[in-house]
């Protein structure tokens, strides 16, 4: 599986419109191109950046699945509109799963935030450190949803730039609410001298939620 993880910056104060647009035509839409449309988020630190998810079985079929999307009717149609709520939408990471066992198998439906973490290292994450992760996660009581690192496959549909030249680790979480989250922050430890959070509250049509 591949896994984008999707940051966008937006225009002040348009990140609802973009979120209207998106959950009312790029979801279903997407996911019938051949994608898999996992969770849409408001990031709660930026009111101006807008967070996704979304995988592919592997890297040729990501290829034919946004050549479809980004040359369907769909996109055409509205293509203008949610480019115009832009300002930047190449802060891309694509990954891959870190473990054998599948990333977000099912949505947990908690109604609470989710939290990525993303830790950035000099030279690929191994085995080992998705160990450490999943062994520190369960010692604070922390089921993660997903274990993703790097993929360094090139960039198969050169038309939306991913970053690259980068060693990621990145892991997601659900919380009941914010206060259980906030716990979570002061209490787990800095596996990485690099690590950046990001809390995310899905949209009201996530799936991831």
């Amino acid at each position: 599986m591949i896994v984008e993880l999707r940051q966008y910056s937006l225009r002040p104060g348009r990140r609802d419109d973009l979120i209207a647009l998106f959950d009312r035509e790029f979801v279903h839409t997407q996911e019938a191109a051949g994608m898999r449309v996992i969770g849409q988020f408001r990031d709660l630190d930026d009111p101006d950046r807008f967070v996704w998810l979304r995988a592919f079985p592997d890297m040729p079929s990501r290829a034919a699945a946004l050549t479809a999307f980004y040359t369907g009717p769909t996109w055409m149609a509205h293509r203008a509109e949610a480019n115009a709520t832009m300002l930047d939408s190449d802060n891309v990471l694509l990954l891959r799963p870190a473990t054998a066992t599948p990333p977000f198998p099912t949505a947990p439906d908690s109604g609470g935030p989710f939290l990525a973490t993303l830790h950035f290292g000099e030279r690929p994450f191994g085995d080992d450190f998705a160990g450490l992760v999943a062994a520190r996660a369960a010692e604070f009581g922390v089921a993660p949803l997903a274990l993703l690192t790097t993929e360094y496959a090139e960039n198969t549909f050169p038309a939306l730039p991913v970053r690259t030249g980068e060693h990621v680790f990145a892991w997601f979480a659900g919380f009941p609410d914010e206060d259980a989250l906030a716990d979570h922050l002061k209490r787990f430890p800095r596996l990485t001298d690099s690590t950046r959070h990001l809390r995310l509250s899905p949209t009201a049509g996530s799936r991831l939620r």
